[in-house]
């Protein structure tokens, strides 16, 4: 009879052809077909509870601050008054917690397709999903790019925490959807979205930035590293009507409370390493 002492038990993430992320797994919390996607909760070993949505890491409880942070308040620093804000995807609440701790908040609607990821999050990520029972947080299960085909003028900022650009979440990647955040954004609106991996995603990355480039006349991309995505390095696209993320002054930055988010790194994440630039240089729309 053989004794086993230890079971090693491993998730990886493919990110492409030619490279795979592991995981430690200590427990599978919860695996389920959705309307959308397969849905997955880990308990791993060094990131602690993983959301995994068809097989792609979302967020973990280790790392998910960095993430969230960097997309929530270089907008909401660089608007001077959000009052209303609209997240698309981000159902696991990140995001939305992160906007509760601007004071001049009196709105936040989260456009989410799944409610089995809001379900989930509030079950296994109470950390993260904290902020959805709020009172000034107004949920829609339905499809983002409709959600915002139906509103105008509406919103002070839209953040796009989506998924990658796979299956469901292929649409907000397109021209039409930004220009549809455009309509659907004030007169001083702002947009970000997460937009992949400048050092594993060189396919598409520049497509992208240049398709957001193409409705908003400001354009900047910033940086940070979540060590839970492919190539740790991941970028985020702002597009502004008038505000210039690069003209805040940083001493106007209250402290709420920032785990990774600082005043001199809302600056310094803009400065992009030289093959990023070179890479944005020759973006095409259509790639």
């Amino acid at each position: 009879m053989v004794e086993v002492e230890r079971m090693d038990l491993w998730f990886y993430e493919q990110s492409g052809p030619n490279l795979r992320v592991h995981y430690r797994v200590k427990e599978l919390l919860e695996k389920k077909k959705t309307e959308y996607q397969e849905l997955v909760v880990l308990d791993t070993e060094r990131y602690g509870r993983t959301l995994v949505l068809d097989g792609a890491v979302q967020t973990t409880i280790r790392d998910e601050f960095i993430y969230h942070e960097m997309i929530v308040h270089v907008p909401l620093f660089t608007h001077p008054e959000p009052k209303k804000v609209l997240v698309i995807g981000g159902g696991d609440g990140g995001s939305v917690r992160e906007i509760l701790k601007h004071p001049t908040i009196e709105e936040v609607h989260l456009a989410e397709i799944d409610r089995e990821v809001v379900a989930a999050a509030r079950e296994y990520l109470p950390e993260i999903s904290s902020g959805l029972s709020d009172e000034r947080v107004q949920i829609h299960y339905t499809d983002g790019i409709k959600f915002v085909a139906e509103h105008s003028d509406a919103f002070d900022v839209i953040i796009v925490d989506s998924p990658d650009p796979v299956g469901p979440a292929v649409g907000l990647y397109k021209q039409d959807f930004y220009s549809s955040i455009y309509r659907a954004l004030k007169a001083d609106g702002i947009f970000v979205g997460q937009t992949e991996s400048p050092w594993s995603n060189q396919d598409i990355v520049p497509g992208i930035f240049a398709r957001i480039k193409a409705v908003f006349p400001i354009t900047r991309m910033y940086l940070t590293c979540v060590p839970t995505y492919p190539g740790w390095m991941w970028s985020f696209t702002l597009g502004s009507k008038q505000h210039d993320p690069l003209d805040i002054d940083p001493t106007s930055i209250p402290e709420l409370g920032f785990r990774c988010y600082t005043p001199a790194l809302h600056q310094a994440a803009f400065v992009l390493p030289r093959f990023v630039e070179e890479l944005l240089s020759s973006a095409e729309p259509n790639k």
